[in-house]
């Protein structure tokens, strides 16, 4: 039993890594130093059942350091609470007597994260979402220290942001390629949970490349089960030598509660690629193709003849984007980029996110069933606040509905874009297959396979003509387009 032990002990007898320099260029032109873990090691020795992670804890957790952040928030006026009371509106009726309107106040929001240290002259790592529209945000280094930090530039894409305060010799994390975590792996999570500073954590990796969670633009998450709570936004998730791994940003709960052991942390590459950019440049430029995208499904595949549900489906093409002049359509499979197989529609965000306007990529699609390859120059990413059709992440099957042609009037109520033609969703039957996904009225039919539809006429036709087969349909949603197939019953 004992040379079991020493065995186990043996295993886990991880390294504290050391470190090699990396260099940045900032906007003012003077270099900003990053560290990166290097393959050189400490002594195996350093991790034991004996001391624990204590050697890792000690020199990590100088470098993650509290963050918050304040900003004014502006209510207009309104009724007295005490005005609603039944009481009173027997006397007052639906006419607010003077004295009883509250005036406009202006409150104090507060937000509180973690940050990690990055450089020594006092740049920090911190999630967007501690500090969005703070007007005022302040850091408590572990040695209880206070500054005050300015913002050197934010990504909401990501929900990562740099901040910078006047400090000097500051301990700091390596950066480690994120791209050999693996599932298993140990990992300490460091933050402030519920302002308790420099809490400690442990766990293993319980996944990689997670999405679709509808948590930030760009998602390729790391799953830890380490415990992440409220505070631990920006923290720091390091493996067992003490280098950075991720950023931890969000957990998963039920009804609001507390940590499930579901913890989401963005892995350090991707942060480091975005903080370079903003140390140089002040922003992140991303490459633009100029289409919205859905999940290839299963239904989805048997519907377009694909052999395999992979790839990214084109809902939509902005209109003068690269991808509009190379010639993509909505329908269009994109199924490898530079002769890489897309196995699913995030791996393309991923990667055209990933590169520079300018570049020209390759692609590979499907179209009506034949295979094609076409290069576009990419453009740079708009701003979140440009107004271009996007898709939904999810589709729904549609049958059992009532339909009416798309007149100027319906057409101004929901608040549709001029160019959309098709037919107006009325009614949903809830035991059809549309009332069972949650199809709502208000949808807009714009293509039944493939052919558009602009009257009822013309969608009575297209749906009897699909017969006992799946239809695939192109369908306006609030502003989105999306894909959806009808399941014959």
């Amino acid at each position: 039993m004992k040379s079991l032990w020493i065995a186990i002990s043996l295993l886990i007898a991880l390294a504290v890594g050391g470190v090699a320099g990396s260099w940045i260029t900032g906007k003012t032109g003077r270099s900003v130093p990053i560290l990166v873990s290097s393959p050189v090691s400490a002594a195996s020795s350093q991790v034991s059942f004996d001391v624990g992670f204590e050697p890792v804890v000690k020199r990590a957790v100088p470098a993650v350091v509290n963050v918050s952040s304040s900003k004014v928030v502006r209510t207009p006026g309104g009724n007295s609470p005490l005005f609603s009371d039944p009481f009173f509106r027997r006397f007052f009726g639906d006419a607010v007597p003077k004295g009883f309107q509250t005036p406009p106040s202006v409150e104090r929001e507060k937000s509180l994260g973690s940050g990690v240290v990055v450089n020594a002259d006092g740049y920090i790592l911190t999630n967007n979402h501690v500090i969005d529209g703070a007007s005022d945000v302040k850091v408590l280094l572990s040695d209880n220290r206070r500054f005050n930090a300015r913002i050197v530039g934010t990504d909401p894409m990501t929900d990562l942001a740099v901040l910078k305060i006047d400090a000097a010799s500051l301990p700091v994390l390596a950066f480690s390629d994120s791209s050999k975590v693996e599932p298993g792996n140990f990992v300490l999570a460091i933050g402030n949970p519920f302002a308790l500073n420099q809490t400690v954590t442990f766990g293993i990796v319980s996944a990689t490349g997670r999405g679709g969670l509808g948590i930030e633009d760009y998602e390729d998450f790391i799953q830890t089960d380490a415990s992440i709570n409220p505070g631990n936004s920006g923290g720091a998730l390091i493996d067992a030598r003490g280098d950075l791994i991720g950023i931890n940003t969000a957990i998963l709960t039920e009804n609001g509660g507390g940590n499930a052991g579901i913890g989401f942390a963005i892995p350090a590459n991707l942060a480091r690629d975005v903080m370079e950019q903003i140390l140089k440049t002040g922003k992140v430029t991303r490459g633009y193709l100029g289409v919205s995208i859905q999940p290839v499904t299963d239904d989805l595949a048997k519907a377009l003849h694909l052999s395999e549900a992979s790839g990214a489906l084109v809902a939509a093409v902005a209109g003068g984007s690269p991808a509009a002049k190379a010639g993509l359509q909505p329908g269009d499979i994109i199924l490898a980029m530079d002769g890489q197989k897309l196995e699913d529609s995030r791996a393309l965000q991923r990667k055209i996110g990933g590169m520079n306007p300018g570049t020209n990529v390759k692609l590979t699609l499907s179209r009506n069933g034949q295979t094609r390859e076409m290069v576009v120059k990419l453009g740079e990413m708009p701003s979140r606040s440009t107004n271009t059709r996007r898709a939904q992440p999810e589709a729904a099957p549609l049958r059992g509905i009532s339909v009416t042609d798309l007149t100027p009037d319906i057409a101004g109520r929901l608040n549709l874009p001029g160019d959309v033609k098709g037919v107006a969703v009325t009614n949903v039957d809830a035991a059809s297959a549309a009332g069972e996904a949650g199809v709502q009225p208000g949808d807009v039919i714009e293509q039944v396979n493939r052919q558009p539809v602009t009257s009822v006429a013309e969608f009575d036709r297209a749906m009897s003509n699909a017969g006992n087969q799946p239809a695939l349909m192109l369908i306006e949603r609030k502003g989105a387009t999306i894909f959806v197939v009808v399941q014959p019953r």
